[in-house]
């Protein structure tokens, strides 16, 4: 623990869409925060001469035509190589003073990742950072995943993070739009990575930079993106719940068909009986199929974690540089 460290090789990602009226800022924000590190800008399909600016700015420059937070993210995971990555918005929201602390978290304790918790600073200069209902959009999705793959964060929708080169280069990042911060935080859970989470101010967009975030579609998006992850991360217990739901219709169904039985002794509503063993067979095979899918997942989360585990951490590439 007390070896000699070399200076970390840090990347900066910042991926723009139309982010002409901020991107100089940050990028000369980050700049000034982390002298030594490299600022990458990837241009997301703008018409308002957002890589221009960028580049002016001292920004390194490139262009991702298809349009998705999401795949700009995966295409800047997959092309830079560094020790550190330090992924957040070209719209000047996030405080990049924050970013050498979260760096020195991730450091000094050997973290994967390390998330910024927003604090909403809007209210200091008169205006609310959050939109109407993204505040409780935000708890919601927070407490949901919290409740199914458990709680190591208070603000999963993030998107400003701090992560390891071994993280970057083993998650397979499928998300294409704003649901990849919950895509992150799941493959975190699912492998149970070291992660930690610090406070950073959270403040107002600049005049001229409009939000790409739609707060229903995205919102329907980034549920349906909790939804795949259950299943996949956690098949049992999504056709588990499907199994109890449809036992219970079954049996509600057949509770006047006993009633009759018992009575008459004879069954004369086919139909409802016929629904009630067709529903119930349904819920059998669900049943079936997460027990399978659940042998199915193991081995693909064990392959993930050996995928993970055969890439240094933060310190072992450190040291590993520093002996070579």
């Amino acid at each position: 623990m007390n070896a000699k460290l070399r200076k970390p090789k840090i990347a900066v990602l910042l991926p723009c869409h139309n982010e002409a009226a901020a991107i100089a800022s940050v990028v000369t924000g980050f700049k000034a925060a982390l002298p030594d590190a490299r600022i990458f800008v990837y241009d997301n399909a703008s018409t308002d001469g957002t890589s221009d600016v960028a580049f002016k700015a001292g920004a390194s420059v490139f262009s991702e035509p298809r349009k998705g937070k999401g795949i700009v993210v995966r295409r800047m995971f997959a092309d830079i190589e560094a020790d550190i990555y330090i992924l957040a918005d070209g719209d000047g929201t996030y405080d990049a003073t924050a970013a050498p602390e979260m760096v020195s978290r991730l450091v000094d304790e050997n973290l994967d990742m390390v998330v910024a918790a927003r604090v909403d600073t809007g209210e200091q200069q008169g205006r609310d950072t959050y939109r109407r209902g993204h505040r409780m959009g935000n708890w919601l999705f927070t407490w949901t995943i919290a409740f199914l793959f458990g709680r190591q964060f208070s603000d999963i929708l993030s998107g400003y993070r701090v992560f390891s080169r071994r993280f970057v280069k083993s998650i397979p990042i499928n998300a294409e739009g704003f649901e990849i911060e919950t895509e992150m935080t799941v493959h975190s859970l699912t492998l149970k990575l070291p992660v930690g989470e610090i406070p950073a101010p959270y403040g107002v967009r600049p005049e001229g930079s409009v939000s790409k975030l739609n707060s229903y579609r995205d919102g329907f998006r980034i549920l349906g993106t909790i939804i795949k992850l259950l299943k996949e991360a956690r098949p049992f217990a999504f056709f588990f719940s499907i199994f109890i739901i449809l036992a219970a219709i079954s049996g509600i169904l057949s509770v006047p068909l006993f009633i009759t039985f018992l009575e008459t002794g004879l069954v004369p509503r086919f139909p409802t009986a016929i629904l009630v063993v067709g529903v119930m067979l349904v819920g059998f095979i669900c049943l079936a199929c997460g027990l399978i899918l659940d042998t199915v997942s193991r081995n693909r989360r064990d392959l993930n974690g050996l995928r993970y585990l055969s890439l240094a951490s933060v310190r072992e590439s450190l040291e590993d540089s520093k002996r070579e």
